[in-house]
């Protein structure tokens, strides 16, 4: 195969991205910002792409030069970590597939909450691991980068108060949030069947051998075993085990679903040798072993146990199954309490109640593996700090290993009874066949031939040289474009053919060219647009880690008008409560005005899916007071539409304090369609909104 020479002079192979037209070649960079960083460099088919008319943009065409970002966020765990399933059992991060189900959390009223969500997308890394250990033995072997969810909130495994590497970190004053570590699921041999058909057959079988006389002729005996169950994984466990101990059973269907009454399925023998061999199997053992005890704890919870409310128990009228059944609970160190009702024959029915909340009820799933799932559910179920999981170390291993990620819905999984955090998916990455996480950080797709391609599809008879919007995806002035100089290229083209654009960015980078902004100013029209959410330092350090400082992008806006360049700016995003308030808003609005400015636009945070779980977990880290009122504000992707009224007007007050604002200038008249930059009226809102820049 065919190799390339990166800057290092090392021999690198192509790799294959689908969408271009030859294999990548890959590149790495030895200055620091590029650190760890991995450029594919490949041959696009097309430059030009088409926006969607259902997005309302009020332009139709859009160019980006790069695909991925380098100020991302990345998690990883080793692989053997065991995730908690939504049918509660545990599964290797590293056997871990996308489309599975498994459990993460909500916040819902004053708790957080257990819910069902799918896995969107899996990948690996290498990297220096960590072991976390916890006071109640739990240990986790992860990256640095990795979040978990504390009593303090969401907290890196390392980091540091100063400096570059400062962030919220794990130490020994905090306590990881969950149940703590998961208990290992039973070996599945031939006493643990026997224990799981002991418990179930005892619990909800039927079993006998009779005979009865006939008139003049011999005595007719009887044998009857027959199990019936409304939950085919109890009925089949039953049947397969019994398969394998050589008693062979019929199933069928003991009864039909009518109104409310769920359909029963049976398994049934009628031989003499197969209910001999049936009572054989479940007498009870002279020495039972811990297997067989787990076992027995399975069956018998699958016929006669219960879970619901935050209760598991187990009931009875046969005192020597009771016994049985407080008796393998104290062997694996639960406890319980017992409860005693008469029923209406008299008889006195037990019930076997464990303690201990869901911390217990998990390790009794996982210690003996019940069969049914609908009794294994947690969802809903509050997520309290009364594990004992303070952190006790946190310690380098000295070695890189494969580590392991998952995306899914909401945003954290629960790996050995610890809540952790993952990387959302980002979707303009995943159908390059580029993970969601840490490929989208760095592996920065470079369409090195975007001039050229883009000058072929102007030539085409079928342009009309129609308005091409930058930056509507990834920004044109991302840090490689210095290196690159691929949207410099772009522009180029575009001024050759006459051809109207506009650029978004947060970026002073766009400065460096300048002399083609004058060029496009004056011949086919050319406008640009900064992002500038607030000047406030210390929302901003928290808000947009990465990004340029906005008095640097403010000044950036100053030196293009003085260029006689229209520039507006993007008020994107204003955070409730954090970048709202009258004086922080007076001050984008003054610096705006004194800049020139040609518009001046708010956009109030708009939490879309895959943003909202990216954000939420950013806001307990870095508000976490504020966190009930986002929760109580985006129970959509848009705030209140009185929120954002209320913050519009108030822009629009502050503006009508600067003339500048009061009336377009001629450089604003002549301003091509871009991203929205009027005002929006009174009680709408543009429909675009840039990054937080929490990636």
């Amino acid at each position: 195969m065919q190799t390339f020479t990166d800057l290092r002079g090392q021999a690198r192979q192509p790799t294959d991205l689908p969408l271009f037209d030859a294999p990548a070649t890959v590149r790495t960079f030895d200055s620091p910002e590029f650190r760890d960083v991995t450029f594919y460099e490949v041959e696009a088919k097309s430059i030009l792409n088409r926006i969607p008319a259902a997005s309302r943009m009020p332009f139709e065409w859009t160019i980006n030069v790069y695909r991925g970002c380098s100020h991302s966020c990345s998690y990883c765990q080793s692989g053997d970590t065991p995730i908690l399933m939504a049918n509660s059992r545990t599964k290797p991060l590293g056997d871990v597939r996308v489309g599975d189900t498994i459990y993460g959390t909500i916040r819902d009223g004053a708790y957080r909450r257990y819910v069902a969500t799918d896995v969107l997308d899996h990948w690996s890394t290498v990297k220096p691991a960590y072991r976390v250990t916890l006071e109640d033995g739990t240990e986790l072997v992860t990256s640095g980068d990795h979040r978990f969810l504390s009593d303090r909130g969401w907290k890196h495994v390392t980091g540091s108060e100063h400096g570059r590497d400062r962030r919220p970190h794990l130490t020994v004053n905090n306590k990881l949030m969950g149940t703590g570590r998961f208990a290992a699921p039973p070996d599945g041999g031939p006493d643990y069947r026997r224990g799981y058909l002991c418990g179930m057959i005892r619990g909800d079988g039927h079993l006998g051998s009779y005979a009865y006389p006939r008139p003049g002729r011999a005595r007719a005996e009887v044998h009857r075993f027959r199990l019936a169950l409304v939950d085919l994984e109890a009925v089949r466990r039953a049947r397969d085990y019994l398969a394998g101990l050589d008693v062979l059973t019929d199933e069928f269907a003991f009864q039909e679903a009518v109104g409310q009454r769920r359909a029963m399925t049976a398994i049934r023998t009628s031989t003499g040798a197969g209910v001999a061999s049936v009572e054989s199997i479940i007498a009870w053992p002279c020495s039972a072993s811990d297997a067989w005890g787990k076992g027995f704890l399975a069956g018998i919870f699958d016929a006669e146990g219960s879970h619901s409310g935050g209760i598991l128990r187990i009931c009875n009228t046969d005192p020597a199954i009771v016994d049985q059944i407080t008796s393998c609970l104290r062997r694996f160190g639960f406890t319980f309490a017992i409860e005693t009702r008469l029923t209406g024959n008299a008889k006195r029915l037990q019930y076997v109640r464990l303690l201990g909340g869901l911390r217990e009820r998990l390790r009794f799933f996982h210690t003996v593996d019940p069969a049914i799932t609908r009794k294994r559910i947690i969802d809903g179920t509050a997520i309290k700090g009364d594990a004992p999981l303070r952190v006790v170390s946190v310690e380098p291993l000295g070695v890189d290993l494969p580590l392991y990620d998952i995306t899914t819905g909401t945003g954290d999984f629960i790996s050995n009874g610890t809540i952790s955090h993952n990387c959302f998916a980002r979707p303009s990455h995943t159908y390059l066949n580029f993970d969601a996480g840490r490929d989208f950080e760095r592996k920065i797709v470079v369409k090195v031939n975007a001039p050229e391609v883009l000058r072929r599809e102007l030539r085409r008879k079928s342009w009309t040289g129609a308005h091409v919007a930058m930056g509507t995806n990834t920004d044109p002035y991302q840090r490689c474009e210095g290196r690159y100089r691929l949207t410099r290229g772009v522009l180029e083209v575009l001024r050759d053919y006459a051809n109207p654009c506009s650029v978004l960015t947060k970026s002073p980078l766009l400065l460096r060219d300048l002399d083609l902004f004058v060029e496009l100013a004056g011949t086919a029209g050319f406008s640009a647009n900064l992002s500038i959410g607030t000047l406030d330092e210390e929302v901003w350090r928290r808000s947009e880690p990465g990004t340029p400082h906005p008095k640097a992008r403010m000044a950036a806006v100053t030196q293009l008008v003085a260029a006689g360049i229209p520039c507006g700016i993007l008020m994107a995003p204003i955070l409730p409560g954090i970048s709202d308030s009258p004086e922080q808003l007076r001050a984008v609005v003054r610096a705006a005005a004194d800049a020139g400015a040609s518009h001046l636009t708010p956009i109030t945070l708009h939490l879309r899916p895959g943003v909202k779980e990216e954000f939420l977990p950013w806001l307990e880290e870095a508000y976490p007071e504020l966190v009930p009122d986002y929760r109580r504000l985006y129970r959509g992707s848009n705030a209140p539409r009185s929120l954002r009224e209320e913050i519009a007007d108030r822009v629009r007050s502050e503006k009508r304090r600067h003339p500048a604002f009061a009336s377009p200038t001629p450089a604003t008249a002549r301003r091509l369609p871009d991203l929205p930059s009027a005002d929006p009226p009174s009680g709408t809102e543009p429909t675009t909104q840039l990054s937080l820049g929490l990636d």
